[in-house]
């Protein structure tokens, strides 16, 4: 199976699921009604307000990715006070905790069904400088349009166990589609980074930590403790968290061992999805025990035995009342859940053998003496016991499990480094203004509003602002405007269809159109440290079945192209040639296609620096011919000229010096 057959059908399986998804939706409504509202967003159906355009989206799947996401998004927040953070989850309860932690500070919605037309509208509607995807939220058609957008697509806090590297491996056809497309991963861990290494993933990867040890507590935790723990005074608590069918059983048939020996023992029972609730209530109530759900508002007495906790983004109070924690998920082969938040309050944490989810993390813990390992009944009671009747025992594991929470701290901090380093100059600068059919995008420092903008040079004329103008095919105005000088330029088709339609272009949405490819694209060149022209302004106007654009860039000062310094200045020497040699290839390098490389879209500066100029149309590839086929087409613009010109100073023996500055920077 090609790569082009598993794209094919890994869209038409999403298109077959679907109604089934849709249905489920409907289907889980009928118990949480959130799951039926705004349907839309499920499909980028519905509008984005203005304020959200140009922004970085952060996807958190649910209620724990965006606990652990908090900090990031706040250190981010800081970072870009001039842009709107959209905060998106696939789940209500991750929907309620986003708006409860965030409120108005963050644009929220869902993020949309993967599938090729929802991700291109919402895309399209957001317009976003970045896509920030927490964990292994890989969704090849996100990923792959975010690629072909030129829109950085980051994984932070990315983990990967040794199983799941397996499945990548077994199903790597359909991984590929997603590891291809990634600009930058951000590990928890070394072992993590290794495994998307062996994977072959393409995008820069670096380990940062685990982003769930700078946790952000909610507000409403301390009202929550100091409620419940006037309940529970004088009894001692016992928190089994992210439980699984086959744990639960287990949990309660301990309970009722260990409530011999300790029979002020309230357990709080919390299973880890929602729809178990009724069947764990069904399970104490089989065991003889008196349980009180959370839901029901009932006061917790002396005779209660279990707590079931089916409210939603409450675990964390309950863990910080406990006097002992269970991490659920662990005595199956489910792989374990997160034992951080039991070790940020200092608990003594149990787990069951099954931790591949969480191994570095348990890894820890172990060296540490800080986790109680348990694999069925007998090993639950004697445990528990243990740690309810040695406080000293119990105070010494929480610690060192504190202790190490600590220790791995910062993650945040290097993330949000990691990602401004990578989003580079001007971020915070871009904007973006949406009229009916016209889109813009521009710099703040240089259009301080959108009506400081224009595309009509009429409109500079009139200004006094043209300091002149190009003599090629189409004409190029340059213009001073705010102490800064630039290229205005409007898009104009070529060849016989170019007599016809001029500067009509059948329509495409707003990121694949002309101009803002040609934006996106130097913004791009622009973080990899290319000599390119800084963009600063494009625009698209949507006329019908059509489009037309336009594209403002720095103007290069003091520059002529080359090959007006060959016929008018005189020859360069081999250094030069050589130096403009390893500029090319650096460019093929990181993949840039450039597909009208000729002596006039290459510049010498004031310093005698070389610049590349006019990237419409090009594009950033894989390597392959098309490098060859670059330089080729630059040494028939070099003859051309050589032919034209009745001075021209450059000799064919001079293409080897720029062959062997290229070639000596490819080998490195």
């Amino acid at each position: 199976m090609t790569r082009r057959v598993a794209q094919y059908a890994y869209n038409l399986l999403l298109w077959l699921l679907l109604p089934w998804l849709m249905a489920y939706f409907l289907l889980r409504s009928a118990k949480a009604p959130a799951y039926r509202q705004r349907l839309a967003e499920r499909l980028a159906l519905q509008a984005i307000p203005q304020h959200a355009l140009g922004g970085i989206v952060v996807h958190a799947v649910s209620v724990g990715e965006i606990v652990a996401a908090t900090p990031l998004i706040k250190a981010l927040q800081q970072h870009y006070p001039k842009l709107t953070i959209t905060v998106t989850c696939t789940t209500p309860t991750g929907s309620a905790r986003i708006v409860s932690s965030f409120a108005d500070s963050v644009y929220h919605c869902y993020l949309p069904i993967d599938t090729p037309g929802a991700i291109n509208r919402w895309l399209n509607k957001l317009q976003p400088q970045a896509v920030i995807i927490l964990e292994t939220e890989l969704w090849p058609n996100l990923l792959q349009q975010c690629r072909r957008a030129l829109i950085p697509s980051i994984v932070v806090n990315a983990r990967l166990s040794a199983r799941s590297a397996r499945g990548y491996r077994r199903w790597q056809l359909f991984s590929r589609l997603a590891l291809d497309n990634i600009s930058l991963l951000l590990a928890q861990d070394r072992a993590s980074a290794r495994r998307f290494v062996a994977l072959r993933c393409k995008g820069q990867i670096n380990v940062c930590g685990n982003l769930k040890y700078d946790m952000a507590l909610p507000p409403q935790l301390e009202t929550l403790v100091t409620q419940f723990g006037q309940q529970f005074c004088g009894r001692q608590v016992w928190v089994a968290g992210s439980t699984h069918a086959g744990e639960d059983e287990l949990l309660l048939q301990a309970y009722l061992q260990v409530k011999k020996q300790c029979p002020q023992l309230l357990l709080i029972l919390v299973p880890r999805h929602p729809e178990r609730f009724d069947a764990v209530a069904l399970l104490a109530k089989q065991a003889g025990l008196s349980c009180v759900r959370r839901s029901s508002a009932e006061y917790i007495t002396a005779a209660t035995d279990v707590m079931l906790g089916d409210s939603m983004g409450e675990l964390l109070a309950w863990y910080q009342l406990a006097d002992v924690v269970f991490i659920g998920g662990s005595l199956i082969s489910r792989g374990g859940h997160n034992p951080l938040e039991a070790m940020l309050f200092a608990k003594p944490i149990q787990s069951g053998p099954h931790v591949f989810n969480f191994a570095t993390a348990y890894q820890w813990l172990n060296n540490a003496s800080a986790v109680s390992w348990v694999s069925d009944v007998a090993t639950l009671v004697h445990s528990t016991t243990q740690l309810l009747n040695n406080p000293i025992l119990a105070l010494h594991q929480g610690a060192a499990a504190q202790t190490l929470y600590q220790q791995h701290g910062g993650a945040s901090y290097r993330m949000a480094q990691a990602i401004t380093e990578l989003l580079a100059e001007n971020t915070s600068d871009f904007a973006v203004a949406v009229n009916s059919d016209s889109t813009s995008w521009f710099q703040r420092s240089v259009f301080a509003h959108a009506t400081e903008l224009s595309f009509d040079p009429v409109f500079w004329q009139q200004q006094q602002a043209v300091i002149g103008q190009s003599q090629g095919r189409n004409t190029a105005w340059f213009v001073r405007h705010n102490s800064h000088e630039f290229v205005v330029r409007h898009y104009y088709r070529g060849g016989l269809i170019g007599k016809l339609l001029q500067d009509k272009f059948s329509f495409q949405a707003t990121l694949a159109s002309r101009a803002m490819q040609e934006f996106a694209l130097l913004r791009q060149l622009r973080r990899f440290n290319l000599p390119v022209p800084r963009p600063l302004a494009a625009q698209y106007q949507r006329h019908g079945l059509h489009y037309k654009s336009d594209l403002i860039i720095e103007l290069v000062p003091q520059s002529r192209d080359l090959a007006g310094v060959l016929s008018a200045v005189g020859s360069l020497n081999d250094d030069k040639w050589q130096q403009l040699g390893a500029l090319i290839a650096r460019f093929h390098q990181h993949g840039v296609y450039h597909s009208d490389l000729n002596c006039h879209n290459i510049l010498l500066d004031a310093n005698a620096d070389f610049w590349l100029i006019d990237f419409d149309k090009c594009a950033l590839r894989p390597a392959g011919n098309w490098q060859q086929a670059n330089l080729a087409r630059l040494l028939r613009s070099l003859n051309k000229e050589r032919s034209l010109q009745p001075t021209f100073y450059w000799q064919p023996s001079q293409w080897l010096a720029l062959l062997q500055g290229y070639n000596q920077q490819l080998a490195g």
